[in-house]
């Protein structure tokens, strides 16, 4: 009985994993570090604009995360503690809905411009793309919370969705995206 008791707590283990979508040579791969986790915002309220907004304090003239959003974040956070990724440094867009996903997912989050692009020209997102090539120490990851827009810029399409992540093996003066996890699929 002991013997098929502990064959069927395996088994609920793996059907647990398996279920939560979790590819185990990827997540092997981010608990080694090295990796930039570039993340699109959790769920927004898309009746909301930033055509108000006076300062990126100004929260309530943006578009935020949606209670949904929030759950999102958290949820993330949880899965990336449960899978023991570990998480170094935290950058967000200085937008409420990027510094709240950060923080709610992470804990932390320093604001910084570099991750969503400066003035249109040539070298706009030339900031990003250093964050995003620049190695990452081993046995920690990079995290970057901003938009859709800045990453397809750089990495193409299509575009992440919100809450989305890209893994991004960073090379120096370039970098692969080498996976996507949606929020589903942790």
């Amino acid at each position: 009985m002991t013997v098929l008791r502990a064959f069927l707590s395996l088994l609920g283990c793996w059907l647990a994993f398996e279920a939560a979508g979790a590819d185990p040579a990827l997540v092997g791969r981010l608990r080694e570090g090295g990796y930039v986790l570039y993340l699109r915002h959790a769920s927004t309220d898309f009746s909301q604009n930033d055509s108000r907004m006076t300062s990126f304090a100004d929260c309530d003239s943006q578009r935020n995360l949606t209670d949904r959003g929030r759950d999102e974040a958290r949820a993330l956070g949880e899965h990336v503690k449960r899978l023991k990724i570990p998480v170094g440094e935290v950058l967000a867009s200085p937008f409420c809905r990027t510094m709240e996903t950060a923080r709610l997912a992470f804990g932390k989050a320093t604001a910084t411009s570099d991750v969503r692009g400066g003035p249109v020209e040539a070298a706009r997102y030339e900031a990003l793309r250093k964050l995003l090539s620049s190695p990452v120490a081993k046995g920690t990851n990079r995290v970057i919370s901003s938009h859709g827009n800045p990453f397809y810029a750089l990495a193409g399409p299509p575009y992440l969705a919100e809450g989305e992540i890209a893994v991004v093996k960073p090379e120096g003066d370039r970098f692969t995206v080498i996976a996507r996890i949606r929020p589903t699929e942790w």
